[in-house]
C-alpha cells in the first residue's frame, strides 16, 4: 500500500505514525497537493491529503476513515476492544483532530489572504477553542504505556503541528502537555526518527 501524504500535514503524520506502529506495509509517497497530481486527484476527489492507496486498487481517506481501516487490517491492533475505553480514544482523536483543524484556519486564513484582508476575529475565535482545547488536555492527558491508540497517534500529530507553526505560543502554563511527547516517544521509538524525516 502507498500513503500519499505531505510532510506538514499533521493528518498525514497521524496516519503515518499508526501505520508504522501496526507494522503495516505501507510506503508514504510524498506529494504536492497545489500541483493536483494525478495519483492524488484519482484517488481522492477533494484533492486533499492523506490517501491510502490499496494493493488490490481503491482508496481510503480521510485520515479517520484510514486509521479505522489500519485498525482492522492490523486486527484491531490500533483501538482498544472493550467499548468504553474505545470511546475514550475516538474522543481523544476527535478533539486533537478539532485543535488541529482550528490551527489549520488559522494558518490558511493567514496565508490565503492579503495582510489587509486578514480577519483577525475568526483567527482569534479559533485560537481560542484551541487554548480551550489545550488546557483540557494539559489537565487529561492519556495514559501512556506500551499500548497505544488513534487518539496518541493524533496528539502526537497535533502537538508536532503546534510546534511546526506556533512555536513560543502555546506551552507556556502547559508543561504536562509540552513534555509528553518524550514519553510518546519511550511508547513509539519511531517518533523522533518520523519527525526528522518528515
Amino acid at each position: 500500500m502507498e500513503l500519499l501524504y505531505s510532510p506538514a500535514s499533521p493528518y498525514s503524520a497521524k496516519a503515518r505514525m499508526a501505520s508504522r506502529y501496526l507494522g503495516l506495509d505501507v510506503t508514504a509517497v510524498r506529494v504536492d497537493t497545489n500541483a493536483e497530481p494525478a495519483s492524488l486527484m484519482d484517488n481522492n476527489p477533494l484533492g486533499k491529503i492523506p490517501v491510502l492507496l490499496l494493493d488490490g486498487g481503491g482508496s481510503v481517506y480521510d485520515s479517520v476513515a484510514i486509521m479505522h481501516y489500519l485498525n482492522r487490517l492490523s486486527g484491531h491492533k490500533l483501538y482498544p476492544k472493550k467499548d468504553q475505553k474505545r470511546t475514550e480514544a475516538e474522543v481523544l482523536e476527535a478533539l486533537c483532530d478539532g485543535i488541529t483543524d482550528c490551527l489549520l484556519a488559522i494558518v490558511y486564513e493567514r496565508r490565503s489572504r492579503p495582510e489587509e484582508k486578514v480577519h483577525q476575529p475568526w483567527i482569534d475565535k479559533q485560537w481560542s477553542k484551541v487554548v480551550k482545547g489545550l488546557d483540557y488536555l494539559n489537565a487529561n492527558l492519556p495514559k501512556t504505556g506500551k499500548k497505544l491508540h488513534g487518539g496518541h497517534f493524533a496528539l502526537a500529530a497535533m502537538i508536532s503541528y503546534l510546534e511546526l507553526r506556533f512555536a513560543g505560543e502555546w506551552a507556556d502554563g502547559r508543561k504536562t502537555l509540552a513534555d509528553w511527547p518524550e514519553t510518546f516517544s519511550k511508547s513509539f521509538k519511531d517518533y523522533a526518527e518520523m519527525k526528522a524525516s518528515a
